[in-house]
């Protein structure tokens, strides 16, 4: 099976209580991509990027077994610029610049390799562009996959819900789930955003975790304690990727199969934060891997009389 990823392939510039840096890789498909080779699943990216994105990035991904056919390059264009700064308890943070460039008019574009990708993660885009990928496609993919924003619900909640409607599974955070369902309680919020279409809810919690909700059913996760966090840009992203490429990898999309594919997704955002943008993605080893989600297990399981 394959996944298909649409985001953006960006410069980031991230400033931390721990540091800060240049220009460096990133943007959400790009996480998303690292995570998927990260899971071992066949992944391609549609993105669009500018003149001045270096080879040796593109090569990274080429690397790690991403298919980059779908990544437009405009010679005369610039790519997607963000710079950042976080607050003392990385939980919140400012933006200082935001330069759209190149995905201002991005006009996605699917390779005839990826379109009967049987997963399509639509990162967080307009959802103007999301809803014309999934358009795009040569067939309905076996699941959809959304990430969003607070953003596009102030700004285009028309064709979000439009978007929304045609998804079997969303992740957003706690703070986004309260706006769209008007509800405070995240229960009572994942059961009006279930009956807006998707049959899955993923409500991200930072660092307390996150929860899936499924018909009435619902599974919490911790978030790994660490000892110390560096930078959280990206750990979403690279959660989605992990989350998308477990259920690649397994072929199942199940509440069951849902439940791991969230530890997958957990343990390598747990990576992301410990090192600046990608830089961690780019160093984990299989073993690493395998050992952090054991970890995740040590975290959850447990044996109790009543």
């Amino acid at each position: 099976m394959k996944l298909l990823v649409v985001g953006s392939v960006a410069f980031d510039a991230i400033e931390t209580p721990f540091g800060k840096t240049d220009k460096i890789l990133g943007g959400a498909a790009t996480y998303i991509g690292l995570a998927a080779s990260l899971m071992k699943v066949k992944s391609g990216i549609v993105s669009v990027v500018g003149g001045d994105f270096p080879d040796t990035y593109m090569n990274l991904l080429q690397s790690r077994g991403v298919n980059t056919e779908g990544i437009e390059v405009i010679a005369d264009g610039k790519t997607f610029f963000w710079s950042g700064k976080y607050h003392n308890d990385l939980n919140s943070r400012d933006t200082l610049v935001t330069e759209v460039n190149v995905l201002e008019n991005f006009d996605p574009k699917i390779p005839a390799s990826m379109e009967d990708a049987e997963v399509l993660l639509l990162g967080n885009l307009h959802p103007g562009v999301q809803l014309s990928v999934l358009e795009k496609m040569k067939n309905r993919p076996k699941l959809v996959i959304l990430d969003t924003m607070n953003f596009w619900m102030d700004s285009a909640m028309e064709i979000l819900m439009q978007m929304i409607a045609k998804t079997d599974v969303i992740t957003i955070n706690d703070e986004e789930a309260r706006q769209l369902s008007g509800e405070y309680s995240l229960v009572k919020a994942a059961k009006k955003i279930h009956a807006m279409g998707p049959a899955f809810v993923i409500i991200k919690k930072g660092e307390h975790g996150a929860l899936l909700f499924h018909d009435d059913r619902i599974f919490a996760i911790p978030a790994m304690p660490l000892e110390e966090v560096f930078d959280p840009t990206g750990a979403g992203d690279t959660f989605a990727g992990g989350f998308a490429s477990y259920l690649v990898k397994k072929g199942k999309f199940d509440f069951e199969t849902m439940k791991s594919a969230l530890i997958a997704g957990s343990a390598l955002a747990s990576f992301t934060v410990e090192k600046f943008g990608t830089e961690r993605l780019q160093e984990i080893t299989e073993v690493e891997l395998g050992e952090r989600i054991l970890q995740f297990k040590e975290l959850t399981t447990f044996e109790t009389e009543v």
